[in-house]
């Protein structure tokens, strides 16, 4: 496990009211380990998706599309072993039944439902064990934290820890909450990763608003993180709001209705982006086979657009990672990175440090001592790139791992 991973032991979360959780074992893993996850609003709830760019895509993303975002979702059903991806129209009719199923069981119409699948692509969903495991996971729902562990453990593939975080927040005299999940290890590249996620709140919003707030969130967080460049045909993060606020709080008074913030949701949206960067980062921190993990901080851009491009384009160069794995400072690979990146630098006002030491400034080499910040950059939980690529006012973060000899035997034998 990366020494930036947090450790697996539960921890309290913040969750929010209008939410019921379950995990169980379908049978779908030849692991026996937990497959099926489900999360099921009281309530018709607004939900929205953001799925992975891939062209070639899973059919519980299709689904994901077609019925998001929406003011009447009941439930999010996922399984996990199985991708249900380039299965055709077989796959996208077991992805419906999917959802059918859960229908049935708690009372609500079939597009209603959300699908979401992950694990080995182009093989058919096991419709017996999955069924069986929808039906367990009906019979397990429950409010507390060890039901949204539960399905949280659930979602997981070749994650090595489960993946949650939660926040509350005030926003206009009031208190709202924020709970979230993902999974996600190997197969993480930009816009999104082999990752699916989750994130719940019983902050108000509107189905609209939702599908903006969402888009906002994903950009700054789980479209910047990057374990190998590869990206899945499965990524989803869905958005639920309950609308509900737990009982324990107090009615707004007229002056609080009135204070709110001048731009719509900002504190819903800047809490949700801190919750799920940590996901991102956990993402990362658990990379299959990673060791280290790293940070590349880029400034001096024409445009933020520009600094994301140059920031992505060092974090998934295989040398930039290996010289992170081996705790080495070849700078001459980082800058070397930014200058194919594709956005314009300016040479002559390009620096980077490394762990807070320069070792190039303004287009020149610094002497620095190698053996010392090699040290550092072992004792570091998460080694720190800071580059300067011109006068601009452009700036942009990317996380990245490193790439290690694991990483390869890992996924060198991932179906045999």
């Amino acid at each position: 496990m990366s020494p930036s991973a947090p450790p697996p032991a539960a921890v309290l979360h913040e969750l929010p009211a209008g939410f019921r959780f379950s995990g169980a074992t379908g049978g779908i893993k030849v692991s026996g380990k937990p497959d099926v996850s489900l999360i099921v609003s009281d309530a018709p709830c607004v939900a929205a998706a953001v799925t992975t760019t891939n062209q070639i895509f899973a059919a519980p993303v299709q689904l994901c599309r077609d019925r998001s975002p929406r003011s009447t979702c009941r439930a999010v059903i996922t399984n996990s072993g199985n991708a249900n991806a380039c299965t055709g129209r077989e796959g996208f009719n077991d992805a419906i039944a999917m959802c059918q199923h859960v229908a049935e069981m708690i009372g609500c119409a079939a597009e209603d439902v959300l699908v979401m699948s992950t694990g080995v692509i182009g093989k058919r969903l096991p419709m017996d064990k999955v069924a069986h495991g929808i039906r367990l996971a009906g019979d397990a729902l429950g409010t507390d934290e060890q039901h949204f562990l539960a399905a949280a453990d659930a979602i997981c593939t070749t994650d090595q820890f489960r993946k949650t975080a939660s926040a509350r927040f005030d926003s206009s005299g009031q208190t709202y909450r924020i709970a979230a999940m993902c999974k996600g290890a190997g197969m993480i590249a930009p816009h999104m990763a082999t990752m699916l996620g989750v994130i719940l709140t019983d902050y108000p919003l509107t189905q609209d608003a939702a599908a903006v707030a969402l888009r906002r969130i994903v950009e700054r967080t789980f479209n910047r993180v990057s374990v190998d460049g590869h990206m899945s045909t499965n990524d989803t993060v869905v958005l639920m709001s309950s609308g509900t606020v737990a009982s324990d709080q107090t009615e707004q008074s007229e002056d609080e209705k009135l204070s709110r913030d001048e731009q719509p949701h900002a504190h819903f949206i800047e809490s949700a982006t801190q919750v799920s960067l940590k996901l991102a980062k956990m993402l990362v921190a658990d990379g299959e086979g990673a060791v280290r993990f790293f940070e590349v901080a880029v400034q001096g851009a024409a445009r933020d657009e520009d600094a994301f491009e140059i920031a992505k384009c060092v974090a998934a160069s295989p040398l930039v990672k290996t010289a992170i794995q081996g705790a080495d400072p070849n700078w001459g690979r980082i800058v070397s990175a930014a200058g194919y990146a594709g956005p314009k630098i300016e040479v002559e006002k390009t620096s980077l440090a490394i762990e807070g030491n320069t070792v190039f400034q303004n287009g020149q080499p610094l002497p620095f001592d190698a053996a010392e910040l090699s040290g550092l950059m072992k004792q570091a939980s998460e080694v720190k790139l800071q580059l300067t690529v011109g006068g601009g006012p452009g700036t942009s973060t990317y996380w990245s791992s490193d790439l290690t000899e694991d990483y390869v035997r890992f996924n060198s034998l991932y179906t045999t």
